[in-house]
């Protein structure tokens, strides 16, 4: 009886450590997995102030606001600008601006992340784009990972010109199931990012990424939110790519497509 008490306590101890630091557990901006990689786009750094007054690093790229759309980058949840530089390099060779944010918390910025303070960074980066001139239709939100429930939220019942989703998950609840199995995590998560349901509200043109070997999220999530989406949707979802989709020829056609086929 005694050992099954102490098995008890200590579960519950777990389920209490697990609640306290869960978005510690979720979000890593000192993971820094930079690779050396050098910019070859230009871009311009610039600071975006939120409703709740914190300033957001963001990296400009302009090449011409009224002749090409502008893709607004929302990255994931580990790691700085610096290692989304492999990818925003490629973008030097399709016509499109960029604007990509470092979330509260991330890159030096103040605040904690949250799913909440999340969406208000996106608004607000949103709204610093109107400020420049800029409309929804003139805008391409890009979702990589966590990045996705960010997009997905903002892009509900808007006119976007398109969505693109790299690695999307369904749920933050399905996805921590996958890594906690025998923890509640229905009720104790409060960062939920319900991609699912909210997917069913967007009627944009959307491009759905993922690899079949992602050990993060798993490809039948990717899949899924596909299935679910509305039309007109794309999918690029390959054999080998793990949750790091590589930035090669097929990637990069299908997203040149994506974006030509949006103007």
């Amino acid at each position: 009886m005694e050992f099954i008490i102490g098995i008890i306590v200590v579960y519950v101890s777990v389920l209490i450590l697990l609640f306290i630091f869960q978005r510690s557990l979720m979000y890593h901006p000192l993971e820094n997995n930079y690779s050396g990689d050098k910019l070859e786009v230009e871009v311009e750094k610039v600071k975006i102030a939120t409703s709740d007054n914190i300033n957001l690093l963001g990296w400009l790229h302009k090449k011409d606001f009224k002749k090409f759309k502008t893709i607004v980058y929302f990255h994931g949840n580990a790691g700085t600008l610096e290692n989304r530089i492999h990818k925003l390099n490629h973008f030097k060779d399709i016509d499109v601006n960029f604007l990509i944010i470092a979330w509260r918390g991330f890159n030096g910025n103040k605040g904690k992340p949250s799913e909440e303070g999340l969406y208000i960074d996106a608004n607000s980066t949103i709204l610093w784009l109107k400020e420049l001139g800029l409309t929804e239709e003139n805008i391409i939100l890009y979702g990589e990972s966590l990045g996705t429930g960010v997009a997905i939220e903002i892009a509900q019942s808007k006119d976007y010109a398109g969505l693109i989703l790299e690695t999307p998950f369904t749920s933050m609840v399905e996805a921590a199931k996958n890594f906690y199995p025998y923890i509640p995590v229905s009720f104790l998560l409060k960062d939920k990012y319900d991609n699912q349901n909210k997917i069913k509200n967007i009627n944009i043109p959307v491009l759905i990424m993922h690899g079949e070997v992602d050990q993060i999220v798993p490809f039948w999530m990717g899949k899924k939110i596909y299935e679910i989406a509305n039309q007109p949707k794309y999918s690029h979802f390959t054999k080998f790519d793990d949750h790091m989709m590589e930035y090669d020829e097929n990637l990069l056609f299908a997203l040149k497509s994506f974006i030509k086929s949006l103007n």
